[in-house]
C-alpha cells in the first residue's frame, strides 16, 4: 500500500483486467514455492515506524509534504494525513549486532528528522495516537496529496455504498463518531516489524506471531485517547478496524479466522478469492514480478500479514509483518519491543509439538483482544494449559525464552541484555506508554497539550518509558 500511482478512479474494465492478472499471479507464486523456488533465507528483521507532525503546543501540525521535500530521504515518506510521516529501516541480518544497527538507523533518520521539523518550528512524536488530535481535523482538507489516498478514500466508500463509517468504541469511557471519509484511519500510527523467514517455515512464523501479539500489543500500548475519551490500552486496535470497515464479510482489518494449516500461501489465495480489489492498477512490466498481487495484499491489514519480498539476486521470498505495537514511546523502546518479539518468534515457531495444536485459535483472538483492551493487566490462555496475568507471564515465562529465542539467532549476548532489559524493566513496573499517559491525566489533568509536550520531551531524550517521571 505505500507503492505510489497515478490516478485514483477506475473503471469497471480495470477491475475485470486487475482480477485477471492477480489471479495468475497468485498461480504463479504457488508454482514457484511448489518448486521450492522460494528463498531459503531466514532470520533478517526491518521495520517501519509511523510517527506525528506537531507544534510547539503539541498540537497536530499538517506539515508533511513541504517536511518531506526539506528533509529529501527515500526512507522518510508520506503517510495518510499531513500529519504523520512513516520512517522505514533497512532490513538486517539480525545475528551479531543486527539489532543495535537497527537501533543506530533509526537514531540517524529520527535526527535528521527532528533537525527538519525545528526548521519548520515543529517536532517529530513516536505516539500511537496523539492526544490532542480532534475529530474535525480527521477530514479530507488534510489527507496527503497522494493519489493512492485518494483512491483508497473513494474504493472504501464505493464498497460501502457511499455509508459513512460508524465509529464506536466502548472502554473506560464511550466513543462515538461519525465520518464520510477514510480519514479516522490516520488517527493509529504504529511500529510495523518485518521478518523474512524460509519458505518452509513460513506458515509456523505466522502462527506464531498470531499467538504472540497479545503480550506484544500489551508490552507496546501507547494509546488510551481519542479525542478526550480514555477508551482502550491500545485504542489503535478496534480504531483501525472500523476505520477501514468495508461492510462486507471479510474484514479489511482482521486478526484472522484461523491459523495457517499448511503454507502461508493460503493467505495469497484467501485475498484472491475473498477480497475485493481496492486498487486495480494495471501494474505493468516495469512494476516487477507480483506487482498485482503484492499491491492487493497492501490492501488488507491482517495484524499479522504475509508479504512477498526479494533477496539481493531477486530471488522472491516470504515475510512475516507484525503490526500490532504502537508507535514509540523512545527508540530504545521501539528496538526493545522488536527484539522481545523476535526473539520470542524464534523460539515459538520451533518448539514441539506446534504451539498452534496447544492453544486454539479462538483464545490466541481473544488473548489479543483483551491484551489490547487492558494492556500488562489482562488474563490470557497460554500454551501451558494455564491463565495467567500478562504482566507475570512475560516476566516469568516469556522473558526467559525470548533470550532463548535471541541467542539461537545469534545475537550478541550484550544486545540481548541491553533490550531484554528493558522490557523486563517495563513488565516489573507496569509502566507503559499508555499507563505513563493515563497518570499524567490523573496527576495534572487533561492538558492534553502539556501531555504532549512532556512526551516530546522525554521522548527526545531517548530515555526508556519505564524511567519516564510525571
Amino acid at each position: 500500500m505505500g507503492q505510489e500511482i497515478d490516478r485514483a478512479r477506475f473503471e469497471p474494465q480495470d477491475f475485470e483486467r486487475f482480477a485477471s492478472r492477480l489471479r495468475q499471479e497468485t498461480q504463479d507464486l504457488h508454482a514457484l514455492a511448489d518448486r521450492g523456488a522460494l528463498s531459503a533465507r531466514g532470520e533478517v528483521g526491518g521495520l517501519e515506524l509511523e510517527v506525528w507532525l506537531v507544534d510547539g503546543d503539541g498540537f497536530p501540525c499538517p506539515l508533511n509534504e513541504p517536511f518531506l521535500e526539506r528533509l529529501a530521504d527515500p526512507k522518510v515518506v508520506h503517510e495518510l494525513s499531513q500529519f504523520n510521516i512513516e520512517l522505514n529501516v533497512e532490513q538486517q541480518a539480525l545475528a551479531g549486532e543486527g539489532l543495535r544497527r537497527l537501533e543506530d538507523d533509526l537514531s540517524a533518520t529520527w535526527r535528521a528528522c527532528e533537525r527538519v521539523a525545528a526548521e519548520l518550528d515543529a517536532n517529530v512524536v513516536a505516539i500511537g495516537i496523539l492526544p490532542t488530535l480532534r475529530d474535525a481535523q480527521l477530514s479530507p482538507q488534510y489527507m496527503s496529496t497522494s493519489a493512492r489516498y485518494r483512491a483508497l478514500n473513494e474504493q472504501v466508500l464505493r464498497l460501502r455504498s457511499g455509508r459513512p463509517i460508524e465509529l464506536h468504541l466502548v472502554g473506560a469511557e464511550s466513543l462515538r463518531a461519525s465520518h464520510a471519509d477514510v480519514m479516522l484511519e490516520a488517527a493509529g500510527t504504529s511500529l510495523q516489524v518485518h521478518i523474512q523467514v524460509p519458505a518452509k517455515s513460513a506458515a509456523r512464523a505466522l502462527n506464531a506471531a498470531s499467538i504472540l501479539s497479545a503480550p506484544s500489543v500489551a508490552l507496546a500500548a501507547n494509546a488510551p485517547f481519542l479525542f478526550g475519551r480514555r477508551l482502550w490500552a491500545e485504542t489503535r486496535i478496534p480504531l483501525f478496524e472500523q476505520a477501514v470497515d468495508v461492510g462486507g464479510p471479510e474484514r479489511r482489518v482482521t486478526f484472522g479466522s484461523s491459523y495457517v494449516r499448511d503454507t502461508l500461501l493460503e493467505l495469497f489465495v484467501e485475498n484472491e478469492r475473498h477480497y475485493a480489489p481496492i486498487l486495480p492498477l494495471d501494474q505493468g512490466p516495469e512494476a516487477g514480478a507480483f506487482a498485482h498481487l503484492r499491491l492487493h495484499n497492501g490492501t488488507i491489514w491482517r495484524w499479522n500479514r504475509p508479504l512477498v519480498g526479494f533477496d539481493a539476486d531477486g530471488t522472491p521470498h516470504l515475510r512475516v509483518e507484525h503490526r500490532p505495537m504502537s508507535a514509540g514511546p523512545s527508540l530504545v523502546d521501539v528496538v526493545a519491543n522488536m527484539a522481545f518479539f523476535v526473539g520470542l518468534l524464534a523460539w515459538i515457531m520451533h518448539v514441539e509439538p506446534a504451539p498452534e495444536q496447544q492453544l486454539p485459535f479462538s483464545s490466541a483472538k481473544t488473548n489479543f483482544y483483551e491484551a489490547a483492551r487492558l494492556g500488562l493487566n489482562a488474563r490470557v490462555d497460554w500454551l501451558d494449559g494455564k491463565r495467567w496475568e500478562l504482566r507475570r507471564l512475560v516476566l516469568d515465562v516469556l522473558l526467559p525464552l525470548a533470550q532463548s529465542g535471541l541467542e539461537r539467532l545469534g545475537v550478541r549476548a550484550a544486545e540481548v541484555d541491553r533490550y531484554l532489559e528493558i522490557v523486563e524493566a517495563r513488565a516489573a513496573s507496569g509502566q507503559t506508554g499508555t499507563v505513563w499517559q493515563c497518570a499524567f491525566v490523573d496527576r495534572h489533568g487533561a492538558d492534553f497539550g502539556a501531555l504532549v509536550r512532556a512526551y516530546q520531551e522525554r521522548c527526545s531524550a531517548g530515555t526508556p518509558v519505564h524511567a519516564w517521571s510525571l
